[in-house]
């Protein structure tokens, strides 16, 4: 697997990246799902990355800066077929590096809180980030869970 920093002009990563909003919307209550769309993703402030085994692509994962110090982890998404086999984990080691080496100080996201992101939340506590109050824009919700950890 390699994991690279993608332009988001490929139709293949277009069409699972809308999937991927598609996905979201249709779970989330209007209005509470924070996932950005493809002109979100290509903002300035916005850095994103695919990871790929050959020609398939098996997730994608994005940060996008808040502040100088401060960088929200956005997009992180495993190809359907291909979850539970450790992508998601290979994905987030490799963007917390990333923030790191940016010289962001911390890190943060915002996930839903009902069960169909439960793996999600598993998987960001495993590596360290830990509940917090909403972070930039958001506003308090019920539906969102909020998460920190310094880098």
């Amino acid at each position: 697997m390699r994991i690279e920093l993608d332009d988001l002009s490929g139709e293949v990563i277009v069409a699972f990246l809308e999937d991927h909003v598609a996905q979201l919307r249709a779970v989330t209550p209007p209005g509470s799902s924070h996932a950005l769309d493809l002109d979100g993703l290509r903002s300035p402030d916005v850095r994103f990355w695919a990871a790929r085994d050959g020609d398939e692509l098996l997730g994608c994962g994005a940060l996008k800066a808040l502040t100088p110090q401060h960088v929200e982890l956005k997009s992180m998404r495993t190809a359907a077929h291909r979850t539970r086999e450790g992508i998601a984990t290979r994905l987030l080691v490799h963007l917390l590096a990333e923030a790191r080496t940016a010289g962001f100080a911390r890190i943060s996201l915002e996930t839903g809180s009902f069960d169909f992101f439960a793996p999600a939340r598993a998987l960001y506590a495993r590596h360290g980030f830990v509940d917090c109050e909403p972070f930039g824009a958001y506003a308090a919700d019920p539906e969102s869970t909020f998460m920190t950890r310094e880098l």
